[in-house]
């Protein structure tokens, strides 16, 4: 079970820890913040990001794929559903879409680079989002 703790220092910076690291999250002064770190959507997409990356890795390594170079890259934008066209009608309103590029090299052919894309969309992180999350009743201890 992964445990993470953000504690708000200021106004909207908070620095967030898993007991090992600590790190910052903050908004940009033009909404109130003071930009001292990533706001909590960059976050969200650092963790796709880097999942997405280590899946990839870990797979170049298992199958002896050479990569030269390797880096991903994620935007969100909120959409209305009518202008979604992967959306199904069971959604209202604004949708959450992400869109992924994916800048790999190395000594592979296209089938290979064809086995990435699938494997990039089964990172862990990639399907946790995808497949939708159950939130537990919110708890306010004292």
């Amino acid at each position: 079970m992964t445990s993470i703790t953000a504690e708000l220092i200021s106004d909207y910076r908070v620095d967030i820890t898993n007991g090992t690291h600590t790190w910052r999250a903050d908004e940009p002064v033009d909404v109130g913040g003071d930009n001292t770190g990533p706001n909590p959507y960059d976050l969200l997409l650092g963790s796709l990001a880097a999942c997405t990356s280590i899946t990839l890795s870990m797979y170049a390594k298992r199958k002896n794929v050479e990569i030269t170079s390797l880096s991903v890259e994620y935007t969100h934008k909120k959409v209305h559903v009518d202008d979604c066209g992967e959306c199904d009608d069971s959604k209202k309103g604004m949708v959450d879409h992400l869109t992924s590029r994916i800048f790999i090299d190395g000594d592979f052919d296209d089938a290979v680079r064809k086995r990435f894309e699938y494997i990039a969309q089964n990172c862990p992180v990639h399907k946790t989002l995808a497949a939708g999350i159950v939130f537990d009743e919110i708890v306010f201890a004292g």
